[in-house]
């Protein structure tokens, strides 16, 4: 009888014990599952700049059309045979027609440069009547630049929007395999700058939606830029050693990044890091401690591609005011680094080139906002 009983409860022990065991195996190891990353997701949200397009962008401008240098006109005295002459405004801002010695013409409208004209020629011909025709301008242009089919700038010839300017560009580039330019051109980050400003045209609804709400009417010296969906680039600027574009890998972590940058400036202000991602027309923002990410407090933070990381160099309060600034810096940055390369093809590509400064007036404002 005891032989039974002690197998018994020797068998409910091995048992025990197997299970026991179990308890502490560790996770079953999955093939499948995702390798771990060195960093997380950012915690973002949508701001509002504030920026809205103005009605009477909408509008055809009502400024009387001046002329310029290099615009070409051809002009004759009525009353005198073969003395038809094709001008053009020089760089001092004059024309030179007939024996005139030079008659200011940038500034001056059609007619009045027509007034200008006969009241000179009244010195050699009886009651001149002179006739101006505008055969080109060239004073007044825009630039379009980007994955579209004819980059370059193009002359404002007369009430010109946004969809028109890119039609003169040849229109957005597209696949010779597939006709498709959705995987060329990068809607959410064109942009559209006026006097060094962003003007928040939405290129996505304009383009792809066909809103016109966002085909304004274009003026001198415009910049819009397309640039293309398959750059892979991460944007670090501010208060950084190397403000620089750092291409795309398999994991961008902030830390990693900021080391691609060549590391802080001594005034950068890390407590409160902007991080820019998605539409520049309706941007999400997040805001990150670096001091906390270094001290171990907090896990570093996963960029993705066209993010814009911007390091502060004081303190900050109002983020859609801060946003501004920093969509406002990172368009004139880009604008500038393009048209620099549309101008002289040789030269280094928009997005291992950039530079920007860290002063007050772009690094960081004061403690009530920029």
């Amino acid at each position: 009888m005891k032989t039974p009983v002690l197998r018994f409860v020797l068998l409910i022990l091995m048992t025990a014990g197997v299970f026991g065991c179990a308890s502490h195996l560790g996770p079953r190891f999955d093939p499948r599952a995702p390798a771990k990353k060195g960093g997380v997701p950012a915690d973002f949200q949508t701001v509002s700049t504030g920026k809205k397009i103005p009605a009477d962008l909408l509008k055809p401008p009502k400024e009387v059309f001046k002329l310029g240098v290099s615009d070409k006109l051809d002009i004759e005295i009525m009353q005198e045979t073969g003395s038809r002459q094709e001008c053009r405004v020089m760089p001092d801002g004059n024309l030179y027609f007939n024996a005139l010695h030079g008659v200011q013409a940038a500034g001056l409208t059609v007619p009045e440069l027509k007034v200008k004209l006969e009241t000179g020629l009244k010195e050699m011909y009886r009651n001149p009547q002179v006739s101006i025709i505008l055969r080109g301008v060239s004073s007044q242009r825009v630039w379009v630049l980007g994955r579209v089919n004819t980059p370059g700038l193009y002359p404002i010839d007369g009430p010109m929007t946004v969809l028109e300017a890119i039609s003169k560009a040849g229109g957005l580039f597209s696949s010779r395999f597939s006709g498709s330019t959705e995987e060329l051109a990068d809607l959410h980050h064109s942009f559209l700058v006026r006097n060094g400003e962003f003007v928040p045209v939405d290129f996505y609804r304009l383009l792809r939606e066909g809103d016109s709400s966002q085909n304004i009417y274009l003026r001198n010296g415009d910049y819009i830029y397309l640039p293309s969906s398959l750059s892979q680039e991460v944007y670090i600027l501010g208060a950084v050693k190397q403000p620089k574009a750092i291409g795309f890998s398999d994991q961008v972590t902030l830390v990693s990044a900021i080391s691609g940058a060549k590391g802080l400036l001594p005034n950068a202000y890390s407590q409160r890091i902007i991080i820019v991602r998605g539409s520049l027309a309706s941007p999400k923002v997040a805001t990150v401690n670096l001091v906390d990410i270094l001290a171990g407090k907090q896990p570093d933070v996963l960029l993705e591609p066209r993010d814009i990381v911007w390091i502060p160099n004081s303190p900050w309060d109002r983020i859609e005011q801060y946003t501004n600034l920093v969509i406002n810096t990172f368009v004139r940055t880009v604008a500038a680094n393009a048209g620099g390369q549309a101008a002289v093809p040789s030269s280094v590509p928009v997005q291992s080139n950039i530079s920007i400064g860290v002063g007050a007036g772009a690094g960081g404002g004061t403690g009530t906002g920029p």
